[in-house]
């Protein structure tokens, strides 16, 4: 997996109790259900898309890489909130996927 964001390697500094309790929280909804790790990355990667949440997007698509989706997966994951969010969202979520795209 790729270097964390220095952001949350502080929040790991300075919180590691909590810090714990949300990766085995992330661990336990994770296994909580049938979806396989592609399509819980896709998910992830809508939800993060349809808040708004660069740094969530970023590190949801560089997820969803590695867990073997598609280029081509990943842009139609984000076009889908095209008609909810709006195009200009849509196309601002799509600059932030190919921030991480293009650097693979």
């Amino acid at each position: 997996m790729s270097k964390l964001p220095k952001r949350f390697e502080k929040f790991q500094k300075d919180f590691p109790e909590v810090s714990k309790a949300y990766e085995k929280l992330g661990t336990a909804v994770h296994k909580s259900g049938p979806l396989n790790e592609k399509t819980r990355a896709l998910i992830k990667l809508a939800i993060s898309t349809g808040a708004g949440l660069e740094g969530a997007v970023h590190s949801h698509t560089r997820k969803a890489i590695e867990t073997g989706c598609t280029k081509k997966e990943i842009k139609q994951t984000v076009m889908l909130a095209l008609p909810t969010i709006g195009f200009p969202a849509t196309m601002a979520v799509m600059s932030w996927v190919e921030d991480i795209i293009e650097k693979k």
